[in-house]
């Protein structure tokens, strides 16, 4: 029987493939919009792929994606080995911790480093004490070091995961043949979790190729800069482009599935207790290192956001000194924030999941074409998936009662940041024992009954990964919230959002503390603190 990865495992299930070619057509919605709107629009679409408007933002936002995703994978998998695989000091702490970043919106992220590093900030009289002034971090490094610092995560979680369950006898074999540590890593685990790795790195990249909060606020000019600053004046022109970046974003996934079939992946079942290597001498240095990764990443957006809740609090002239019923008001957002939060981590991991299979375990072309539009959605800027989402359900009859409803908002949402579940779970699918499953349908056991007792539990890992990146990012998603929440429905990016446009920095600064804190709680309940009970 062949290993994932190495070929086809047969015909699948009718149910299955219908079901995935179902999820495939529903993802088409953004570019179904993108291509009706550009057919019935007047821009000259040869013209305009061929100016240098369009090729310079192009080039930019592929070297920006691709630095990004490189340093990301560097860092992440390095994270995720010593946090998994060695005796690092605190190593579930520093887990933890290393993943949080992940959720600061990357406006509410730039805008906290900009302030930091801007004159009166916090970081002004520490680099006076070296003879330093601070500089605004705008541009390429700018834009990068913001992207890299809050998207390692994207790498670090599903490369954890799949570290969890690797088996431990690999390794074991490959010490006693006398190798040392560090030949063990890059010749027997670097390719076993190079898969996570690539998932890792591909979000990351689609991350960076579409964002526009970090590239409007550092001044840096991507497409998606173009895409937003011409949505309004020159809609047309807005949608081609978004068009262009969605083929880009189509032909990256292709290139990537191309490759991943290639890989060969160790199938094993998870041990009681994973390898553990010893540091030795490099157990201090390494700590350093982690923990001051987390400092710059997480303790550094924290801290300037803290200054300005604290100037808020303390100054005369503050909305939070006069209302003391700031924190109360934030009650209702965070608990809508954590719930629609859950739903859609639940729904795109429940939808995705035949995908999966049907693109990992029976390479059937429907689910690696689907698997294709699925990482177009995510791609695009989160305003172009919330456009055609509104368009397509005001088509739909007024009875039904979609528009502007919590099934469209999660529809939405899903569209969006499904990639992040699928590519996750895809690399939980193709870690699981066909041997296994073999076993239990000799032992007269049904599809549900194996999938429940056999698949699932070795996927759990895997898929929780998956789902709690979809849970951080549907946490801080911007776009998609503004334009297709019901009316009344307010979350904590909304309502920062509005205050940092109404200049009250103090207000968009406590939010944001609000925000990370109950992100960070969400992610220990349900990803980190699952993932260690199944470890």
């Amino acid at each position: 029987m062949a290993s994932p990865g190495r070929g086809p495992a047969g015909r699948p299930p009718a149910l299955l493939a219908v079901t995935g070619a179902a999820v495939g057509v529903a993802f088409t919605a953004p570019l179904l919009y993108l291509a009706w709107r550009t057919a019935t629009g007047e821009e000259d679409l040869a013209a305009l792929y061929t100016s240098p408007a369009t090729l310079e933002p192009l080039r930019s936002s592929l070297v920006l994606a691709t630095a990004t995703a490189l340093s990301a994978a560097v860092v992440g998998t390095g994270l995720a080995w010593l946090t998994t695989r060695t005796d690092l000091p605190l190593r579930r702490l520093w887990a933890t911790l290393a993943a949080l970043p992940l959720v600061f919106p990357s406006f509410v992220g730039a805008l906290a480093l900009t302030a930091a590093l801007a004159p009166g900030g916090l970081l002004e009289g520490p680099l006076g004490l070296v003879g330093a002034e601070p500089r605004r971090p705008e541009g390429f490094w700018g834009a990068w070091l913001v992207l890299t610092l809050f998207t390692t995560p994207y790498v670090l979680l599903p490369v954890s995961a799949r570290l969890a369950a690797l088996p431990a006898s690999l390794e074991e074999s490959a010490r006693l043949l006398g190798r040392r540590p560090a030949a063990v890593f890059r010749t027997v685990v670097l390719p076993q979790i190079r898969g996570a790795v690539a998932a890792g790195a591909l979000l990351v990249f689609l991350y960076a190729l579409s964002d526009f909060g970090v590239v409007v606020i550092l001044r840096y000019d991507t497409l998606t800069r173009a895409i937003y600053t011409n949505r309004l004046l020159d809609r047309d022109r807005s949608v081609a482009l978004g068009l262009l970046l969605a083929v880009l974003a189509v032909a990256v996934v292709a290139a990537e599935r191309a490759a991943a079939r290639r890989r060969v992946v160790e199938e094993g079942t998870r041990t009681r207790a994973g390898l553990q290597v010893p540091l030795g001498r490099w157990r201090w240095p390494a700590l350093a290192a982690v923990a001051g990764w987390v400092v710059v990443a997480l303790g550094g957006p924290l801290a300037s956001l803290s200054l300005w809740a604290w100037r808020g609090l303390t100054g005369r002239g503050s909305v939070l000194a006069r209302d003391r019923d700031g924190l109360a008001d934030l009650a209702e957002p965070a608990l809508n924030t954590a719930g629609i939060g859950v739903v859609t981590a639940v729904v795109a991991v429940a939808v995705l999941l035949p995908l999966a299979y049907l693109s990992v375990r029976y390479r059937a072309r429907t689910g690696v074409l689907a698997n294709g539009l699925v990482a177009s959605g995510f791609a695009l800027p989160g305003v172009v998936v919330a456009l055609a989402v509104v368009f397509w359900t005001s088509q739909l009859p007024a009875s039904w009662g979609l528009y502007q409803s919590y099934v469209m908002l999660v529809f939405a949402y899903v569209v969006h940041l499904g990639a992040q579940s699928l590519r996750a779970t895809q690399v939980a699918v193709a870690a699981v024992p066909r041997r296994l499953d073999e076993s239990a349908r000799m032992l007269g056991a049904g599809r549900a009954r194996r999938f429940a007792t056999v698949d699932l539990p070795l996927m759990a890992p895997g898929l929780a990964a998956g789902g709690g990146l979809v849970l951080l990012s549907t946490m801080k998603e911007l776009p998609i919230t503004l334009l297709t929440a019901p009316i009344g429905f307010r979350t904590l990016t909304t309502r920062i959002w509005a205050d940092v446009e109404a200049a009250f920095l103090a207000e968009a600064a406590l939010g944001s503390i609000v925000l990370v804190a109950l992100s960070g709680v969400l992610t220990w309940v349900l990803v980190v603190r699952r993932a260690d009970r199944l470890a």
